[in-house]
């Protein structure tokens, strides 16, 4: 819950000096419907549509909706983490500063935001290029495309969004209003058009998730739930996009929490029932194996008119969410700059529209490379087995630590049930870690590996924790 009557938080939770850093700070502009927006248009993107499919094939049947189901359960749970921190600590970085503040500013909190931010240069670009990647193979609906078309017009999407968001925060907020129409406009069209034009009972579908489950193996079935459910978790992800932007959030002890449960039962029930909708016209056995499958529903109904029209849709959902990821991302490497703890030129402002341009150029940068090289089935499993250990679980840990420390009048939202949530969510995504697989489990471990390496040698060269013993404890 919030607690409005909470007292102000002591001045060493609130936004310092150092996070404004000498570029100046940024201004406070974005209000909860705007939060709100960026935060659904970061969650769809893409994933919904392409992932559709692949869920369906893994679960073998109608216990796919089981996946989704899962999938909005985690990241409730896990956003009642993100709440309690948003709302504590409403700074620009996100998880970087939790995980500064809740291990300790001179000790374990240097390494654990370190690996974040590590992380971020790597996995922010894949999250870019994954989105790019989806568009263009959606856009080969509209057009054949071969391999290096394709990629160019991945490659021209970053762009683009680098384009669009090279402007003040005031022009974003307004821009993500008008895309999240689209996101709305798009599902729904989805939604009304299925279930106002049923071929196959829903009754069947919704039945088939119950029978089944005593037919399957408890082992089996955790272990393809378990797969399922971590590329439906991938359609979820960006509910916390909103803490990302903390130092930009209007009235944020409220209004970051409001927005991510907000986010996340809108689309939690957009998801359920698209998913009814598409299984409701196209049979679930030709649904799992359609690349396209929006388009393939939409001309069932109406015609292939109807479903380019309904593929540019798509698209500009798939845009959008880009868009609300590199706003969200750019802000990490910025907030840590500011902070003394970064490449001190991520800490620049544009002059005269108060924006981190030189971290939004080099993550946006990234993400274009990126699209040019990787395949979209290689990086879903890769950016949620990155994120996972220092990010997830990390600042679910670094939470229950917290709160050995400091007195709960310094928490303006408190959680229900504490720390019943906490630990679900520390044990939930433990599990999806290890359904992501042998390889990248360890592809995940590797790159904190090296980031572990890279923070000892910049350490060791500045003299600092752990190569210079300090008294101070935070």
């Amino acid at each position: 819950m919030i607690d409005s009557t909470s007292p102000e938080l002591p001045d060493d939770t609130a936004p310092t000096p150092s996070m404004t850093g000498e570029s100046g700070a940024l201004p406070r502009r974005l209000n909860l419907l705007q939060g709100t927006a960026l935060n659904m248009i970061d969650m769809v993107g893409i994933g919904p549509f392409v992932v559709l499919p692949l869920v369906i094939k893994t679960m073998g049947g109608p216990l796919f909706m089981w996946a989704w189901v899962l999938g909005a359960f985690i990241s409730l749970i896990d956003a009642f983490v993100w709440a309690e921190l948003g709302a504590a600590f409403p700074q620009a970085g996100g998880s970087y500063n939790f995980l500064k503040i809740s291990y300790g500013e001179q000790r374990w909190g240097r390494l654990l935001s370190f690996l974040y931010v590590w992380q971020t240069l790597i996995q922010a670009p894949l999250v870019m290029a994954s989105g790019a990647i989806g568009f263009a193979q959606y856009a080969s609906y509209l057009m054949p495309l071969d391999d290096w078309q394709r990629r160019a017009v991945s490659g021209g999407v970053v762009l683009l969004i680098i384009a669009l968001l090279y402007r003040k925060i005031d022009s974003i907020g307004k821009i993500g209003l008008i895309m999240w129409g689209a996101v709305l406009l798009t599902l729904g069209w989805i939604i009304i058009g299925g279930l106002t034009n049923i071929r196959i009972p829903i009754s069947e579908t919704v039945s088939g998730m119950f029978p089944a489950i005593g037919s399957v193996s408890g082992g089996l079935l955790a272990a393809s739930l378990g797969q399922a459910s971590v590329k439906t978790i991938y359609c979820y992800l960006g509910y916390y996009n909103v803490c990302h932007l903390g130092s930009e959030i209007q009235r944020p002890t409220r209004n970051i929490p409001a927005s991510m449960f907000i986010s996340i039962a809108g689309i939690a029930g957009l998801y359920l029932l698209m998913n009814l909708s598409v299984v409701s016209v196209v049979p679930w056995q030709e649904a799992q194996n359609s690349e396209f499958i929006v388009s393939t529903f939409v001309e069932t109904l109406y015609g292939a008119g109807a479903a380019r029209l309904a593929t540019i849709l798509v698209l500009l959902v798939a845009f959008s969410s880009l868009f609300a990821v590199l706003l969200g991302y750019s802000r990490v490497p910025y907030a840590a700059a500011v902070d003394g703890r970064f490449f001190k030129v991520f800490a620049r402002l544009h002059p005269t529209r108060q924006f981190p341009y030189v971290s939004l150029l080099f993550l946006g940068g990234l993400g274009f490379v990126f699209s040019l090289l990787f395949r979209l089935g290689d990086v879903i499993m890769a950016i949620l087995a990155m994120r996972i250990v220092v990010q997830f679980v990390g600042q679910a840990v670094g939470l229950l630590l917290l709160h050995r420390r400091r007195t709960l009048a310094e928490f303006p939202f408190r959680m229900p049930l504490f720390p019943v949530p906490i630990l679900l969510a520390i044990i939930i995504w433990l599990f999806i870690f290890f359904s992501t697989g042998l390889d990248f489990m360890l592809s995940g471990l590797t790159v904190i590996s090296l980031g572990v390496i890279a923070f000892m040698v910049s350490a060791g060269l500045k003299k600092r924790w752990p190569f210079e013993p300090t008294d101070r404890v935070n």
